[in-house]
Order: structure tokens, then C-alpha cells, then sequence
């Protein structure tokens, strides 16, 4: 068999890498236009084809239109995002109270992806040892969203500063789904070239290369063409975002 036989073509792989480079958390780019119901549908899709443990698909997806539901989220966001304020000090204070995280009524739609923790059965095929893969699968569901929703040029920003148990009695949950993603959707007017709490100043991307271990932890590759390459990647990228070039990331 010849190496590589089933990859994909040239401009099908880019496409690919770029969905997964330029993909980002919106927040405050978006635009009121709805999202067409064909789109919606493919974005769906895409989430429900993504893989899960035993084939349990834990995902439920809650299209949620209503203004004073969404008002009623705004509200438990803004209750958690005071009390997250209160954890930093000074400008790091200061600079958190300045960042807009949320997009829940500016955005035309929300959609929240749950987990069904008790689908399948108490015995889930691959599950005995490790619980939480329902979890983990549930987020291969939002990622495929996500970048779907990238090359169809809709936004998408996750709400994570909730109150997860407030969120389930707002959405009138059953006591074994679990509210795993809150997502704001929406065509936006940009794609920032880098991820806003990059270009804001409240963390910087990790090199790649520092993230890779040989073999145990805390091992490094023992040079060769990988480490070469991972490093010359990472260089790469320090280059791209001092030059303001699109950079991965959320």
C-alpha cells in the first residue's frame, strides 16, 4: 500500500488546517443577520458525526431564540463574571473587567450542547475504567461545530463563565444532562488575526516544542528531524504574530 493513499487532495487538506488555524471565540463581532436554516443544519451535522465512546453519542443540541431565556443566561453570566473579576488584583483586574466574554444577546442565536451522562445504559463499551469520556466525547461534538462553522463563515463563542447547575435549572434540564457548551452563533464581521486575549495582553500561545515529550514527562526529544521541526514551527509563529498574521487559537 502506498504511504499516504488516502489522504486527501492538496486543497482539501489546506482547507482543513486553515478551518482549525483560523478559527476563533467571537464575542463582539457579531452581526444580526440569522443564520439560514440549511447552514444550521450542516453545522448540526457535523456535530452529531463527531466520534464518541462506545458510539454513546451523549449530545443533545438546544437551539435557544428566545430573548428572555437568553436575557436570563445574560443574567447568570454577569453574576459569575463579577465574582471571577473579584479573583485578580490590580491591572490584571482591571485589564479582565475590560474584556468582552460573552455575546449571548448581541449574537442572532444560541445553542447549547449537552451531555446525556446516563444514555446508553450504566455499562458503555470502552467507558468501566474512565467515566468522564462522555464528557469527552461531548466536546469532539462542539469542536466539529466549530470548525463547520468556520468554513461557513459563522462565528462562535463559548460561554463558559456560568454557573453550570443555575444554567441547567434556567434550560429546564433533566437531572442526568449535564450543560456542557454554551454557545453564542452569528456571521461576523471579522476573524481577528489572533486570538483577542493573545492580542490583549492576558496570555500568549506556548511553544509547541516545550509541550512535546520523548517517551516519560519531562523528557525532551532527543533532537532529530521532530524536535528540528517543531521548533522551526514555533519560530514560525512568534514571526506571524509579531508581523500581525493569522494565528491559531481560541
Amino acid at each position: 500500500m502506498t504511504t499516504g493513499n488516502h489522504r486527501f487532495s492538496d486543497s482539501d487538506r489546506d482547507a482543513v488546517y486553515r478551518a482549525i488555524h483560523e478559527r476563533r471565540d467571537v464575542r463582539s463581532q457579531f452581526l444580526p443577520d440569522p443564520i439560514p436554516t440549511e447552514v444550521l443544519a450542516r453545522l448540526l451535522e457535523a456535530a452529531h458525526h463527531a466520534p464518541s465512546v462506545g458510539f454513546m453519542q451523549p449530545w443533545d443540541f438546544l437551539v435557544i431564540d428566545s430573548i428572555p431565556i437568553r436575557r436570563q443566561v445574560q443574567g447568570l453570566f454577569q453574576q459569575a463574571n463579577a465574582r471571577a473579576a473579584d479573583r485578580f488584583d490590580g491591572d490584571r483586574r482591571t485589564l479582565y473587567r475590560g474584556l468582552k466574554l460573552e455575546g449571548i444577546v448581541d449574537s442572532p442565536m444560541n445553542l447549547c450542547i449537552t451531555c446525556d451522562r446516563s444514555r446508553g445504559g450504566p455499562h458503555i463499551l470502552g467507558r468501566d475504567s474512565i467515566v468522564e469520556t462522555d464528557l469527552f466525547s461531548t466536546c469532539l461534538a462542539v469542536q466539529n461545530l466549530w470548525l463547520a462553522a468556520r468554513a461557513e463563515g459563522v462565528g462562535v463563542g463559548w460561554v463558559s463563565i456560568l454557573d453550570q447547575t443555575e444554567l441547567a435549572t434556567t434550560l429546564e434540564l433533566p437531572t442526568d444532562v449535564y450543560p456542557l457548551a454554551y454557545l453564542c452563533l452569528g456571521y461576523v464581521t471579522e476573524f481577528l488575526d489572533q486570538p483577542e486575549l493573545e492580542s490583549r495582553g492576558w496570555r500568549s500561545r506556548l511553544p509547541l516544542s516545550d509541550l512535546v515529550h520523548g517517551d516519560t514527562w519531562g523528557r525532551p526529544l532527543q533532537g532529530g528531524p521532530l524536535a528540528q521541526r517543531l521548533t522551526s514551527m514555533d519560530e514560525a509563529a512568534h514571526r506571524s504574530r509579531t508581523d500581525g498574521g493569522a494565528e491559531p487559537g481560541r
